[in-house]
């Protein structure tokens, strides 16, 4: 579900979603090979893409459907996502997202973890859990209105659609659109690691995600206990 290859001359480790079939979605194996890839890395800079045609389409469906409208299994899942995406926020490497086709859900949510966003012409972005009843609980609702403001935010999550690159460098969702995204990971791997370590860290200095994660987790929860016929039609 997750591949790895370490470019050693540039010292950049690329983690790929690696389920090309189901657009790259996430099981809770999947996100828990993706946190130990991610924590077990030493490089100064991961590049985190998708295999095939798709970024990463969030969380399976199936996955959520086994929650059975379980409210507390559903908040558990909502924590393990959130705890994902802490890890690549909080990595000491530089987390470069290269996407490329469909980010959507809980794999857009991922990339607004990463450092530094970048789309290829053909990437797409969106939030489209709400027009079944949900919406992505994987620290989305925080860092969203961060990285491109609280009116975008709330008009591209609550209309559920979807933004082309263009309409994603615009808003700010991405920082640069590239044919080849993984060389702006390699551009960044030539600067000094110390310097890039602090700086991240300088800049990712934030004392009140948890509250806000905590509120959301539980939020997605009595969604999935209230949409539960709705996600199973979903599924159908």
């Amino acid at each position: 579900m997750i591949d790895q290859e370490v470019d050693t001359d540039r010292s950049v480790r690329t983690v790929a979603f690696d389920r090309p079939d189901a657009r790259n979605a996430l099981t809770v194996t999947g996100l828990e090979t993706l946190e130990r890839a991610i924590g077990d890395a030493d490089e100064t800079v991961i590049y985190l893409t998708g295999n095939g045609p798709a970024f990463c389409a969030g969380a399976d469906l199936s996955a959520v459907g086994d929650l059975n409208g379980d409210r507390e299994r559903a908040v558990e899942f909502a924590r393990l996502g959130q705890r994902v995406a802490r890890t690549i926020e909080d990595s000491p490497a530089v987390v470069v997202a290269g996407i490329d086709g469909p980010a959507r859900g809980g794999g857009l949510e991922l990339a607004l973890a990463c450092d530094v966003r970048v789309g290829t012409p053909d990437s797409t972005y969106g939030e489209p859990g709400v027009t079944f009843g949900l919406f992505g609980a994987w620290g989305g609702t925080v860092r969203l209105p961060r990285v491109v403001g609280e009116g975008d935010a709330l008009e591209f999550a609550l209309s559920g659609r979807t933004v082309d690159a263009e309409e994603a460098l615009r808003m700010g969702l991405i920082s640069r659109i590239e044919d080849e995204p993984r060389t702006v990971a390699e551009e960044i791997s030539e600067n000094a690691d110390d310097a890039l370590t602090v700086l991240k860290r300088r800049l990712r200095d934030d004392r009140e995600r948890a509250t806000q994660e905590r509120l959301e987790a539980e939020a997605f929860g009595e969604l999935v206990e209230n949409h539960a016929d709705d996600i199973d039609a979903v599924l159908e």
